[in-house]
């Protein structure tokens, strides 16, 4: 039996291609340089009959909240937030970023998330015991959508004692940045924690209400934030 090379294979199938000619598929675009590809990506996502998302009839700038002492930057971007097989109930957020001003969705905007354990603790939060600089622990950024839309999947973050009576409830951390606009340091809380009453730097308006939904034989949670900026004048 006569043996094909594989340099023979390759170039009958040059040839074959070559008598039937190279064709550039219609619509196709330049390969956009480095640097660029985010901003590619998004456009390719795009469709020009996709309907965009009406904005709610009240529409509001989101109140601000406390930075706190754990904030890390430079967290990596991803949709998970925690690590594999971290402990705690799951939980699924999602949400939009609006713009007050044009009541409209905002794209690539940028959300700094981070957030206390399923025993409310913090990556950072041990002096004596500090997490390497290319390690972070329940805290990822995510960017919007052409619809505005942004989604991560974390756990319930657990509670913590920040003083002798004083409890800070669950809570996940948002630092939110668009161009155009102020950026967003603020706090996303659950309805029904027991220590909400309590917490001095808590607002009613960035309380949401939690879902459960069952995916197999888990339960998660789920619940939507969205977020509503103020432009920079």
């Amino acid at each position: 039996m006569h043996k094909v090379s594989r340099r023979d294979f390759v170039a009958a199938g040059l040839a074959a291609l070559g008598a039937g000619g190279l064709v550039l598929r219609a619509g196709a675009q330049p390969t956009p340089q480095a640097g660029e590809l985010e901003r590619y990506a998004a456009r390719l996502l795009r469709a020009d009959d996709k309907p965009m998302p009406v904005a709610p009839a009240k529409l509001v700038a989101t109140e601000d909240c406390i930075l706190g002492p754990f904030h890390r930057t430079g967290a990596p971007y991803r949709a998970k937030v925690t690590p594999p097989l971290e402990a705690g109930v799951v939980m699924l957020i999602t949400g939009r970023v609006w713009g007050v001003d044009t009541r409209k969705p905002l794209p690539e905007a940028r959300l700094d998330v981070w957030q206390a354990n399923a025993k409310g603790r913090y990556d950072n939060d041990d002096p004596q015991m500090p997490p390497r600089k290319d390690v972070y622990v329940n805290r990822a950024r995510v960017v919007t959508d052409e619809t505005g839309a942004y989604e991560f999947e974390t756990i319930h973050p657990g509670a913590y004692q920040i003083g002798p009576k004083a409890w800070r409830p669950s809570h996940i951390h948002y630092l939110i940045t668009a161009p155009g606009y102020r950026p967003l340091i603020t706090q996303l809380f659950f309805k029904g924690d027991p220590h909400n009453k309590t917490d001095e730097f808590i607002k009613e308006s960035l309380i949401i209400e939690l879902a459960t939904r069952k995916v197999g034989d888990a339960a998660i949670e789920v619940g939507t934030f969205d977020v509503v900026l103020a432009p920079l004048k």
